[in-house]
C-alpha cells in the first residue's frame, strides 16, 4: 500500500516584510507529507484549508474534483496537525489512476499575530490570504472552501486563467446577484467590490502576478505588495468587518478593481441563489458548475437539495457506474425536495452533472 508514499521531512522557511511581522520573521512549515504517484508535466493546483470538524467535508470536495477532472491535480491541503494522519489514511486509499498528488501542510500564521489571524471569522479561514507567500513556487492556484462540490471538471474553471487580461490577478464570483437581498450593499461598514461584493469561497489566482503587484490602498499613498498590505488592513478594519478574510479581499479589490476577473454565479452557486427564488440566470440556462454549501446546508435539513448532492458524492464508490450509482438515485432524492424553493428548481442541480457524466464516459470510450 505504501510503496509509492514518500514522506519528506524538511524545514521550509519563508519571510514576510517587516511591516507585517513587526520584524523579519521566519515561518516553519515542517513535516510536509508529499504523496507522489505521478509526475505530470502540467498540473492544476487546488488548495483547501481544513480545521475542526471539516475532514469529511474536505474529502468529499476532493472526491468531486477527482471524479470529473481531466488534467492531473495537485492538492495543497492546509490542516491542523491532528487531522494530518486522518487525511493520509483516507487519501492513500483513493484510486487516483495516476493523476493526483497531494501535500499536507500545517496551519501557519505570522508569528507575532498568529492568534489574531486565527480567530478572524472562523479558525484558520484567513490562512488562504497567505497562500501566495507560502506556495512560492506555485504559479497559479484554485482555492476553494471545504464546502465546495465540483459538478464539472476543475479544468473548466482553471481555463479562466487564460482569459485574464494583463491587469487581472484573481477571479471570484459576486456575493449576490440580487441587490435587494445583498449583504454588503445593505450592511457593510467598509469598502467592497462592485455592486454587491465578491464571495471568496472559490478563488482562482495567478499567484505570480499577486506576488509582483503593488496595490493601491486607503492607508498610504505608497502602493503595497501582498505581504505588506494584509496586517495594516486588518488593523484598520478589524472592528468593521464581519466575514473576516473575505471582507479584506473585498476592500483590496475595491481599490484595485482592474485586478479582478468576475466569473458568473454558476461557478459559485450558494443557497442564496435559490432560497428566496431563483436568481442565478446562468445556472437556469446551463446548470450549476460548482456548488457551494455554505450556511452548513450539507449537514442539516434546511436545504435538502444541497444535502442530497453532498450525500450522493460522499457515498459514491470510485469505479461504480456513475449513472446507476450516483445520478439516478440522486434524481429520486431531489424529487423529494420540491417543497423547498431550491427543490423547485432541482433540475439546475443535475443539468451540468448529467452532462459531466456523459462527457466522462465519452472520453473513456475514445481512450479505449
Amino acid at each position: 500500500r505504501y510503496k509509492n508514499l514518500s514522506v519528506s521531512f524538511w524545514n521550509s522557511y519563508w519571510m514576510l516584510p517587516s511591516d507585517v511581522c513587526g520584524m523579519n520573521c521566519f515561518w516553519e512549515a515542517a513535516f510536509r507529507y508529499n504523496y507522489m504517484k505521478t509526475q505530470p508535466s502540467e498540473k492544476m493546483h487546488l488548495a483547501v484549508v481544513a480545521c475542526g470538524e471539516r475532514l469529511e467535508e474536505t474529502v468529499t470536495m476532493l472526491r468531486s474534483a477527482i471524479i470529473f477532472s481531466i488534467k492531473p491535480l495537485q492538492f495543497h491541503i492546509f490542516a491542523e496537525d491532528q487531522l494530518h494522519e486522518s487525511f493520509k489514511d483516507v487519501l492513500d486509499d483513493f484510486p487516483y489512476e495516476g493523476k493526483v498528488n497531494y501535500t499536507l501542510y500545517p496551519i501557519t500564521f505570522p508569528t507575532e499575530s498568529a492568534a489574531e489571524w486565527k480567530k478572524l471569522f472562523k479558525p484558520c479561514a484567513s490562512q488562504r490570504l497567505f497562500l501566495p507567500l507560502i506556495l512560492k513556487n506555485v504559479d497559479s492556484l484554485l482555492y476553494v472552501d471545504t464546502d465546495i462540490l465540483f459538478l464539472r471538471p476543475v479544468d473548466d474553471i482553471w481555463a479562466f486563467l487564460g482569459k485574464f487580461n494583463s491587469t487581472q490577478i484573481a477571479a471570484m464570483a459576486p456575493e449576490h446577484e440580487e441587490p435587494r437581498i445583498g449583504w454588503y450593499n445593505r450592511f457593510a461598514r467598509h469598502p467592497y467590490y462592485g455592486a454587491t461584493g465578491i464571495n471568496s469561497g472559490v478563488m482562482l489566482m495567478n499567484m505570480t502576478r499577486i506576488r509582483r503587484k503593488y496595490f493601491k490602498n486607503d492607508m498610504t499613498a505608497v502602493r503595497l505588495q501582498w505581504g505588506e498590505i494584509l496586517m495594516p488592513l486588518l488593523k484598520k478594519y478589524k472592528l468593521n468587518i464581519t466575514w473576516g478574510d473575505q471582507d479584506l479581499l473585498n476592500i483590496m479589490f475595491f481599490h484595485n478593481p482592474e485586478s479582478l476577473y468576475v466569473f458568473p454565479c454558476q461557478w459559485n452557486y450558494r443557497p442564496d441563489h435559490c432560497i428566496y427564488g431563483s436568481n442565478c440566470k446562468e445556472a437556469e440556462e446551463e446548470g450549476i458548475f460548482i456548488l457551494h454549501g455554505n450556511r452548513g446546508v450539507y449537514h442539516d435539513d434546511k436545504q435538502p437539495t444541497f444535502r442530497a448532492i453532498y450525500e450522493a458524492i460522499k457515498n459514491y464508490s470510485f469505479g461504480d457506474d456513475l449513472i446507476h450509482s450516483l445520478l439516478q438515485p440522486l434524481e429520486l432524492e431531489l424529487g423529494k425536495t420540491m417543497h423547498t424553493y431550491c427543490g423547485r428548481v432541482y433540475k439546475v442541480f443535475i443539468k451540468q452533472l448529467t452532462k459531466s457524466i456523459r462527457d466522462l464516459y465519452a472520453r473513456r470510450s475514445k481512450g479505449r
